[in-house]
């Protein structure tokens, strides 16, 4: 038996409401567009704390520090960096700055929070989708649940926040 709120029941009756919270599967446009912004915000971080540093150097020591793409301990920090951005992110809230921005949600596959081991996971399978010829990214395009090859790896979708934000107010608005 389904009923809403406010409907009279019978007395002992269940009540059943079945509302999703989840919201659609994010397509490609948005995704692509949280992605680059993700890498904006994360080059424009990194930057300023290799700018943070040489000022620091400078006015502690009076030597410069000269940064250059080429070399291999600042290639192999900005990995790292960006590992722990996407990783934490993901972990602790679903999404990135970049995510929040264009409403997408990283969700495992049932509709629930990402766990830490998951975000690692996805975080680890990401450059796969890329080294791939960027084959891994295929299946947002043609898939029913627009998924790429690291979120089928990590058991994860995107989907649209704003829709599962109004679809959890919907639901706790007949409680």
């Amino acid at each position: 038996m389904t009923a809403r709120a406010g409907d009279a029941l019978p007395a002992g009756a269940p009540v059943v409401i079945h509302e999703s919270l989840q919201g659609k599967c994010a397509g490609f446009a948005s995704r692509f567009a949280a992605f680059g912004a993700d890498v904006g915000v994360s080059l424009g971080v990194f930057m300023l704390v290799l700018a943070a540093i040489s000022f620091a150097a400078t006015v502690l020591t009076g030597t410069d520090i000269a940064w250059r793409r080429g070399d291999t301990w600042v290639v192999v920090a900005y990995a790292v960096w960006g590992f722990v951005y996407f990783a934490y992110s993901w972990a602790s809230s679903g999404r990135t700055a970049g995510m929040a921005l264009f409403g997408v949600q990283v969700v495992r596959d049932d509709g629930t929070d990402v766990s830490g081991h998951r975000a690692v996971v996805r975080t680890l399978a990401l450059p796969l989708s890329f080294l791939l010829l960027g084959l891994g990214f295929v299946g947002i395009l043609l898939g029913d649940h627009r998924r790429a090859l690291h979120d089928v790896i990590a058991g994860t979708a995107v989907i649209y926040s704003w829709d599962a934000r109004a679809a959890r107010l919907r639901f706790l608005s007949r409680q």
